[in-house]
């Protein structure tokens, strides 16, 4: 099953002209997921030739204006096509306020049903065919959420040989063993599933955080990521700047990737618009230096997320 994420845009406070505002897209085999919707995200999925239309859920972090300016624009262009499926949108207290608002200052149009789920508590808040999302708490100056996409444990690897010294014919009674069950043969033998199968095997975990200050507790909700989208909005020296705002140093981003275990790989988002193209490259260095298993997401870019086979 594929999964890749799309970058839709990497910036922080104002979009820039190669620089829209934070926006990635996950799609999982023929789900879509949508983590936050800066302005310009209509923009990046025309580029992308991404099939926005099937976007099945909105994760927002919270609800300022270059992290939620996309959305009305999304809610809109949703209502030129058919869907017959709800969109599910999901937030910090004050989302559902900013959609109704929004519907009815601009008079939109929407032949679609549209479910909005504030988020009060920490914990699963979604859940779907073989995987589940799971919302936790930032520092920011008003309630922000970071997420993790998790999906379940995959079956272990099916051992053939195995099947075969137990006596148990190739066939549908292999394909049984695959599924989890047990078998039970001629001579009244009961083989299970554990006799032939590998452990299980774990599935792929995204997270997404922008817009906070560091605090070492958020490591633990990023724990095992395979790729882990965080905010490094400024360079170590403006750590000061970055606490008094409530952002992150690439710095910080890369001690959190690091303290959490068992990240993947980190990619960085959500630059401050005082930076160059050119200049982001000594973010990226001060972040390797501590995690260096991190690169600089680029608004286009395409990043495939891959199993792990232990």
């Amino acid at each position: 099953m594929n999964m890749e994420l799309f970058i839709l845009g990497t910036g922080g406070m104002m979009p820039l002209p190669n620089r829209f505002l934070t926006s990635v897209l996950l799609r999982r085999e023929g789900d879509l997921f949508l983590f936050d919707c800066g302005e310009g995200t209509q923009v990046s999925l025309r580029k992308l030739n991404l099939r926005w239309k099937k976007i099945n859920v909105i994760f927002i972090s919270h609800t300022h204006a270059d992290h939620v300016t996309g959305l009305p624009g999304i809610l809109m262009l949703s209502s030129q096509v058919d869907r017959e499926e709800p969109l599910y949108i999901f937030g910090p207290p004050k989302i559902k306020e900013y959609v109704e608002e929004s519907r009815r200052v601009l008079d939109m149009y929407i032949n679609y049903e549209i479910i909005v789920n504030e988020i009060h508590e920490a914990g699963t808040i979604f859940q779907g065919d073989g995987f589940r999302v799971e919302a936790f708490w930032l520092q920011h100056t008003k309630p922000c959420l970071g997420y993790s996409l998790i999906e379940d444990s995959r079956p272990g690897v099916f051992h053939p040989e195995k099947a075969v010294a137990l006596g148990v014919p190739k066939g549908p009674l292999w394909a049984q063993l695959q599924r989890g069950d047990f078998v039970e043969l001629e001579d009244g033998r009961r083989v299970s599933s554990s006799d032939v199968m590998g452990p299980p095997r774990p599935g792929r975990k995204f997270s997404f955080i922008t817009d906070t200050s560091y605090f070492p507790e958020i490591a633990q909700s990023v724990t095992d990521s395979d790729f882990l989208v965080c905010e490094g909005m400024f360079r170590a020296e403006l750590e000061e700047s970055a606490r008094e705002k409530k952002h992150l140093t690439s710095v910080q981003a890369a001690r959190i990737a690091r303290d959490a275990g068992g990240v993947k790989r980190m990619g960085l988002i959500h630059y401050s618009p005082r930076y160059t193209k050119g200049e982001l490259k000594q973010l990226l260095k001060e972040a390797r230096a501590i995690f260096p298993d991190t690169v600089l997401t680029q608004d286009g870019q395409c990043i495939e997320l891959t199993y792990r086979e232990a």
